[in-house]
């Protein structure tokens, strides 16, 4: 066997040798290099882990805090609308006081106006009575030249205005 690794121009020690240099190259790089690149491609992939975890924390933190801020906002409408509704109810139970009290007052001022104009009917009758009895005795003192006595001046008005249309009116 020697002389075919000899016509092949290989030298037996020669590749022995260099078979234990390269194992014991393998050896060395085994424990300076290997097993601190190894150790080191570890403790990136366990850094990206890391990382992608919390990126996923972070993601579902993220769809619950938008969740959070859409049902806030959701209750925040609601309860504008709401207050939109009740402040519109108040407004139309003004209204509707304001008008029932315009109405009230209205009806009021009618009623007053319709008692001062029969206050004012009244008085005017009395005043037309007074006249008219003024105008009635002196009339009657110019035709029968005489005067009356007041008692009996009182009865004839009064029994006159009975028969007259002045008396219910």
């Amino acid at each position: 066997m020697g002389d075919a690794f000899s016509a092949l121009g290989v030298s037996v020690p020669l590749l022995l040798a260099q078979i234990v240099n390269f194992a014991v190259l393998l050896i060395i790089l085994r424990f300076t290099l290997y097993k601190p690149v190894l150790r080191m491609l570890d403790d990136r992939k366990q850094r990206i882990a890391e990382g992608l975890n919390a990126a996923e924390i972070a993601r579902r933190e993220a769809a619950s805090a938008q969740a959070n801020i859409q049902a806030q906002l959701e209750a925040a409408r609601k309860e504008g609308q709401e207050i939109v509704a009740n402040a519109q109810a108040i407004a139309n139970r003004i209204e509707a006081e304001s008008r029932e009290q315009a109405a009230r007052e209205r009806e009021a001022a009618l009623e007053k106006a319709r008692n001062e104009i029969q206050l004012e009917r009244d008085r005017a009758i009395a005043e037309l009575r007074r006249e008219f009895a003024a105008i009635t005795v002196a009339a009657a003192e110019k035709v029968i030249n005489q005067s009356l006595d007041q008692q009996a001046h009182q009865r004839i008005i009064e029994e006159t205005l009975a028969e007259s249309r002045f008396s219910g009116n």
